[in-house]
C-alpha cells in the first residue's frame, strides 16, 4: 500500500490581506508548512494556523522564504555568506514558539518560493539551508524537490528527507518546476491534477512541459495554498489516492514513524 504526505503551503494571509482558504483545504491535507513572516504572515496568522493544524490532526513545518513580503518571496535576492543561515533559523524559531505556545511539535522545514528554488540547484544557498537545519534540530524532516541537488546534499548530511513533487504545477524536462511565467506552468483544473496524480502513482512519473516523461520520486504531495480553489486541487489529489489503494499520513507518521 501506497503511504504519502499531502502538504499545503498555508498561513499566508498578512494583517487585513487575506491568502488562501487554509479552513477548507485542512480538511484534505497532512501536513501544513506555515509562513513564518518574511515573505507571508503574522503573527496572528501563525498563531491561528498552528492551532487550525493542531485541531486538525494536521503535521506542521516551518516554510521560511526570503524576506520579501511584496514580492511574496517569489524573487530571487542577494545575499551574502551565512545571511540564508541565518534567516532560516529566525523564521524556524519564530515559529516553534507558536508551537510551543499551542501544545504542537514542529515536523518539518520547507523553503518557499525563491529560495526553495534557488537551494535547490545552489549548493551554497543548499548548505547554508542545511547548517540552520542541523544547528537548530537535526531530526526535523527537511522537505526538499525531487531529484534536486539539495536532496542530495540534506541525506549526505545526515538529515531525513521527504522528497516533494508538485500536481498542481508543471515540470521542466530537467526535473524543475516551470517558471511561472510560462503558460501552464500553475494547473487549475482539479481533473487534471487528477490525471497527474494517476500517472505519478501508477508509473512514478510526470510529463513534463516539452512533453517529456520526467521520472519523480514522492514521498510528500503539495497543493499551494495561494492557488483559487486549492481545496480543490487537495480534494482531487486524496481521491486519487484513496482510489489507488494508497493512505495519506504525515511525514512523522508515515514516512519516518
Amino acid at each position: 500500500m501506497t503511504t504519502i504526505d499531502i502538504n499545503c503551503d498555508m498561513g499566508e494571509s498578512f494583517g487585513a490581506y487575506k491568502i488562501g482558504e487554509d479552513e477548507k483545504i485542512i480538511e484534505y491535507i497532512t501536513s501544513a508548512n506555515i509562513a513564518c513572516g518574511f515573505h507571508a504572515g503574522d503573527p496572528l496568522v501563525m498563531d491561528k494556523t498552528v492551532k487550525l493544524a493542531r485541531d486538525h490532526g494536521v503535521g506542521v513545518g516551518a516554510h521560511p522564504g526570503f524576506p520579501d513580503l511584496i514580492g511574496y518571496g517569489r524573487r530571487y535576492l542577494e545575499t551574502f555568506p551565512g545571511e540564508v543561515k541565518q534567516d532560516v533559523l529566525y523564521q524556524v524559531g519564530a515559529l516553534s514558539a507558536f508551537c510551543r505556545a499551542n501544545g504542537v511539535t514542529l515536523r518539518h522545514i520547507k523553503p518557499h518560493g525563491a529560495l526553495y528554488n534557488l537551494a535547490a540547484r545552489d549548493e551554497r544557498v543548499a548548505g547554508e539551508v542545511i547548517e540552520a537545519v542541523l544547528a537548530y534540530d537535526p531530526t526535523l524532516i527537511l522537505v526538499v524537490l525531487s531529484g534536486s541537488r539539495l536532496a542530495e546534499m540534506a541525506e549526505t548530511a545526515g538529515l531525513q528527507v521527504a522528497r516533494e513533487v508538485f500536481p498542481d504545477r508543471a515540470y521542466l524536462e530537467d526535473g524543475r518546476l516551470a517558471p511561472r511565467s510560462l503558460p501552464g506552468a500553475v494547473v487549475h483544473d482539479p481533473a487534471q491534477v487528477r490525471r497527474r496524480m494517476v500517472q505519478l502513482l501508477t508509473q512514478g512519473t510526470m510529463t513534463s512541459i516539452e512533453g517529456r516523461e520526467v521520472p519523480l520520486r514522492a514521498d510528500t504531495l503539495c497543493i499551494h495554498g495561494d492557488t483559487p480553489g486549492a481545496w480543490k486541487l487537495a480534494r482531487a489529489v486524496r481521491e486519487a489516492l484513496k482510489e489507488a489503494g494508497g493512505t495519506a499520513l504525515p511525514l512523522a507518521q508515515g514516512l519516518f514513524a
